[in-house]
């Protein structure tokens, strides 16, 4: 039985990835979760500075799922480098970095200090604010996707994957501007905005008003929009949201996701990701799959 998938010639040993920002470099996980079971291990977001993030309270759990204003908190690619890296390096699994940034220059300096490290690919976080464009996600206009991706193509020694924001009208359109500028291989979805308000207090629980939403209640959004943006695109689409079983990313399989990444879960469930990776195989036994990628796009149209 092969679980074996190729994402711009790279080769993960099963489907199973983290999902940006809830796993941070896998220390905090590595009690629970053997890394060396996960197909990879994608990083929080590295900008090219430290970033303070967004004041609290900036977390809230809600019906189905949870709401993040972090902001992207992270210590930087200095100590990136220095301790994260060294760390994942020790695992016979891949490393994605997700990079962030508040310019193109921002996402620039971070791709290319990584160009020489043992990472194996890169994942670029396009709902950052892009303060030239008033605070506009990159992801939220395709010239603005076209152009930002293929600058970062220009300068990636690593296949580059393009994360899309879920904020937009036509995802399929966003889609097919990543791949016109270049990228490697798309992953979706971001969270979608959403608010909670606190009834008694009369006040906004996040600091922020409003955050991303993940969790089982997108899961549904989440699966078309896998389902749209790989029937747009030839390149590969890692397909996240609402992943909490095993059953929930063969969903993401059948629709058209060569690979998955497993979120909020985490938090959940720490042993979530080795239980989904389990979970698929369980399954491929079951219904006689000699290899997952007879799974990959397997809808019935």
């Amino acid at each position: 039985m092969n679980t074996k998938v190729k994402i711009a010639g790279v080769e993960f040993k099963n489907p199973v990835m983290t999902a940006s920002g809830t796993f941070g470099s896998g220390m905090e996980y590595s009690d629970f979760v053997d890394l060396n079971r996960l197909g990879a291990v994608v990083t929080k977001g590295v900008a090219n500075v430290p970033w303070p993030g967004n004041p609290v309270p900036r977390v809230a759990e809600t019906y189905g799922g949870m709401l993040n204003a972090i902001g992207l908190q992270n210590p930087g690619i200095d100590v990136f480098m220095e301790r994260d890296l060294p760390f994942l390096a020790q695992y016979d699994t891949k490393i994605i970095v997700n990079v962030c940034g508040k310019s193109v220059e921002d996402y620039l300096e971070v791709v290319e200090r990584l160009g020489d490290t043992k990472v194996h690919m890169l994942e670029i976080n396009v709902s950052c604010p892009n303060v030239k464009e008033g605070a506009i996600a990159f992801g939220q206009k395709a010239e603005s996707l076209y152009d930002i991706t293929s600058k970062i193509k220009a300068k990636a020694r690593q296949p580059v994957i393009m994360k899309l924001s879920p904020n937009v009208t036509d995802i399929g359109e966003m889609a097919k501007a990543a791949e016109a500028a270049g990228a490697d291989a798309i992953s979706l979805i971001n969270t979608i905005t959403g608010m909670k308000i606190d009834i008694h207090k009369r006040a906004f629980v996040l600091a922020n008003k409003t955050g991303g939403l993940s969790g089982p209640a997108i899961k549904p959004v989440a699966v078309r929009m896998v389902y749209q943006a790989s029937h747009a695109v030839k390149i590969p689409v890692i397909g996240m949201g609402g992943i909490a079983s095993a059953e929930d990313a063969i969903e993401f399989l059948l629709a058209g996701a060569s690979a998955v990444a497993v979120g909020a879960m985490n938090f959940v469930n720490p042993y979530a990701t080795v239980e989904v990776a389990e979970g698929i195989e369980v399954y491929m036994k079951k219904y006689g799959i000699e290899d997952i990628s007879e799974l990959i796009g397997g809808v019935k149209e």
